[in-house]
C-alpha cells in the first residue's frame, strides 16, 4: 500500500483516463454519488475508464492507495447499493463507472454473448433479437438502462419466470487480496494469456477466436433450474431471493465487492407470437387459483405474470404519464439518455437554491393537462376491480389461457380480456412506469413526507394470502401505499410514503420484522444496499470475496472499517 494524497491521486487517474473522465466537482459527481431511487454520500472522484486496461489501472492505482472502490455500472439499483451512503467512511471512495465499455461480443453464433461492464440489456436485446434469440430479462431494467454485468452483480431477477435470476460462472474480475493487492482473475473460460495487461488489452481488442472459447458442461452461463423450482407451489421457501446461497458464486451476487470486466452469459430461444391476457378481480383466491393451474397445470409455461394493484394503477396514471410517455414516443434506447438530462439539471437547481425537485413538479404538472393515455378496457377494469394480472403466453399456452379463462370469467367478482398488440404494449408499459411513480410521487409531496419506504420482498411459493399484511401500529404513518409485483413468482414490490413526524426508518424495520415471521424473504432481486440486512451466508460470501473490506464497504448493513473490524 502506497501512501498517496488525494491531489496526487486524482493526478495519476487523471493520466490514464484524460482529464475529461475525472470529475471531482460534486454537481458533476451528483449523478454518480446520488442513487436512482436511495442513498448518497462523498467521494474525492468518480473516474470513467475507456477501456478495460484502463479500468484495470484505475482499480490497482486507487487499491494501492489505500481508498475506498465503488463499481458502479448505470446506477439503476433501488436500495442504494450502487453508490457512497452517508459519511461513515473510514478511507476516502473513489467511484468507477464501467459505462463507457459497452460492446457485446456473440460467442457460438449468439448462443452466448459476452458483456463488457457498459453493456445495457436493451443492448443486448437487440443485438440478439435477429438471431432469434433473448436475453434473460426484458421488462423495467431493459427500459430504465440497467446493465447485463449490473443484473449479474446483483442476481437481479427479471420478470421472466422461465429463466431466473441473472447468474453465471464466467466472468472475468479483479479483487483485493487479503495482503491489500489486486489481483486479476480470468474465469471467462477464453484463452487470452496470463499476464493481467495482455488479458486486458487482448479483450480490448476484441483479439480471440472461436478456438480460444472453452465450453464446459460443468460451467454454467444462466440459473439452471428456476424453471423448476418456481412450478414447486407446496415449497415453504420462496422462488428466488437476493440471500439464496445457490446462487452466489464469485461475480453472481458480488454487490460490488468484485471489479467485474466482463461475463459470458446463455442467452435464450424466442418464443415467437405472444398474447397478452389482461385480467381483474376482486378476490385474491381466484387469483391464487390461477396461479395454481398456470404453474402446475398448463403443459406451456407462461412467458411472465406482472401484478398491478389498483392504487398503483391509479398512482401510475398520474405521477408515471411521463415515464410511460418516454418509453412510448422516445423510445426505450434513449431512456437512460433522459434520466442523464434530468439528473443534471436536478443538480443545477440543487446549486442554485431551488432543490432538486423542480423537474418532479414541472413535469407533473405538465402532465396533468395531458388527457388519460391508457386504453379504455385497461381503465375500465381499474374501476372494477382491485387486482390486475398481465398475463403473457406463447405457443400452445395461448390456447391453455384462453380456454382456462374463458370457462371461469365473467364471473361476480372478475374478467378478463385479451389484449390487442397496442394495448399489450401499454399495458406492460404502464407496469413499468408503477416504479418510478412512486419517486415522482414523494419529489411531489417531498414538504409534507419522511421518505418513502420501499420493499422489495419475496412470499413462500405455498403461501394461501399473498395480500398486503401491515403491523397494525404503522398504518397511521403511511400517506400513500403501492403494490406491484412478478405474480407468479410471488415477488412484490411495496413503496409506502410516510408522514413527517414519523422515522421512516422504524416503519421499514417493524413491517419487515412482521413479515419475516412470515417466511418472506427481503430483498428479493434489487440486492440489500443499504435497506437490508445481509443474512451471515451473505456477509460471509462478501467477506470471501473482499477480505479487506475496500469494494463497497457496509453493503448489507455491514461494518465499513478496513479489514471488517467492528
Amino acid at each position: 500500500m502506497t501512501d498517496i494524497a488525494a491531489a496526487e491521486l486524482i493526478s495519476r487517474l487523471t493520466k490514464i483516463v484524460g482529464a475529461e473522465f475525472v470529475q471531482t466537482a460534486p454537481a458533476k459527481m451528483a449523478r454518480f454519488t446520488t442513487g436512482y431511487r436511495f442513498g448518497d454520500g462523498p467521494a474525492i472522484a468518480v473516474v470513467q475508464p475507456g477501456s478495460l486496461l484502463q479500468q484495470w489501472q484505475v482499480f490497482k492505482l486507487c487499491v494501492e492507495s489505500g481508498r475506498i472502490v465503488i463499481m458502479q455500472a448505470a446506477n439503476t439499483g433501488l436500495n442504494g447499493g450502487s453508490t457512497p451512503f452517508d459519511n461513515q467512511y473510514d478511507r476516502e471512495v473513489v467511484v468507477i463507472s464501467g459505462m463507457r465499455m459497452n460492446r457485446i461480443d456473440l460467442i457460438d453464433g449468439g448462443k452466448q454473448v459476452l458483456c463488457l461492464p457498459g453493456a445495457t440489456l436493451h443492448q443486448l436485446e437487440k443485438t440478439i433479437r435477429p438471431l432469434g434469440r433473448a436475453p434473460h430479462s426484458v421488462i423495467g431494467s431493459t427500459s430504465v438502462g440497467a446493465t447485463v454485468v449490473g443484473g449479474v452483480c446483483n442476481n437481479s431477477g427479471g420478470a421472466l419466470i422461465r429463466r431466473g435470476p441473472a447468474y453465471t460462472q464466467l466472468a472475468l474480475y479483479a479483487r483485493v487480496t487479503a495482503d491489500g493487492r489486486a489481483e486479476l482473475v480470468n474465469h471467462l473460460d477464453i484463452t487470452l494469456g496470463e499476464a493481467a495487461e495482455t488479458i486486458l488489452a487482448r479483450l480490448d481488442a476484441g483479439d480471440y477466436d472461436a478456438t480460444d472459447v472453452l465450453f464446459d458442461a460443468g460451467k454454467r452461463a444462466s440459473d439452471p433450474d428456476y424453471a423448476q423450482i418456481v412450478r414447486d407451489l407446496d415449497a415453504p421457501t420462496p422462488a428466488r431471493y437476493n440471500n439464496d446461497p445457490r446462487l452466489l458464486d464469485e461475480a453472481s451476487g458480488s454487490a460490488g465487492k468484485l471489479c467485474v470486466f466482463a461475463v459470458r452469459l446463455d442467452t435464450f430461444p424466442s418464443g415467437g407470437p405472444s398474447k397478452v391476457f389482461y385480467i381483474g378481480s376482486n378476490d385474491s383466491n381466484e387469483l391464487s387459483d390461477l396461479r395454481r393451474a398456470v404453474l402446475t397445470a398448463f403443459q406451456t409455461q407462461p412467458v411472465a405474470g406482472e401484478y398491478i394493484r389498483r392504487d398503483a394503477y391509479e398512482l401510475a396514471v398520474k405521477y408515471g404519464k411521463d415515464i410511460f410517455l418516454a418509453l412510448k414516443y422516445a423510445g426505450t434506447e434513449r431512456m437512460s439518455t433522459l434520466y442523464r438530462l434530468k439528473s443534471g439539471f436536478d443538480a443545477f437547481t440543487k446549486r442554485i437554491g431551488l432543490g432538486d425537485n423542480l423537474s418532479d413538479v414541472m413535469l407533473n404538472g405538465l402532465m396533468g393537462i395531458l388527457p388519460n393515455h391508457l386504453p379504455k378496457r385497461m381503465n375500465d377494469f381499474a374501476a372494477k376491480y382491485e387486482h390486475h394480472i398481465l398475463l403473457r403466453m406463447d405457443g400452445t399456452g395461448i390456447d391453455e389461457a384462453r380456454a382456462w379463462l374463458a370457462a371461469r370469467f365473467p364471473n361476480a367478482t372478475g374478467d378478463f380480456f385479451e389484449c390487442t398488440d397496442d394495448e399489450a404494449d401499454a399495458a406492460f408499459r404502464h407496469r413499468y412506469a408503477v416504479a418510478g411513480s412512486s419517486v415522482r410521487y414523494r419529489a411531489v409531496h417531498h414538504k409534507r413526507l419522511d421518505n418513502l419506504v420501499s420493499l422489495d420482498m419475496a412470499l413462500p411459493r405455498n403461501i394461501d394470502d399473498w395480500r398486503e399484511d401491515l403491523p397494525v401500529e404503522v398504518r397511521p404513518a403511511i400517506e400513500m401505499t403501492m403494490a406491484a409485483g412478478h405474480f407468479l413468482c410471488m415477488v412484490f414490490h411495496y413503496d409506502y410514503a410516510i408522514k413527517k413526524g414519523w422515522d421512516w426508518h422504524k416503519v421499514e424495520a417493524d413491517i419487515i420484522a412482521h413479515l419475516a415471521a412470515r417466511g418472506v424473504e427481503f430483498p428479493s432481486e434489487h440486492n440489500v444496499g443499504h435497506l437490508y440486512d445481509a443474512k451471515p451466508a451473505l456477509v460471509d460470501f462478501y467477506r470471501s470475496l473482499d477480505p479487506t473490506n475496500t469494494m463497497n464497504p457496509g453493503i448489507g448493513r455491514t461494518t465499513r472499517k478496513r479489514n471488517w473490524a467492528n
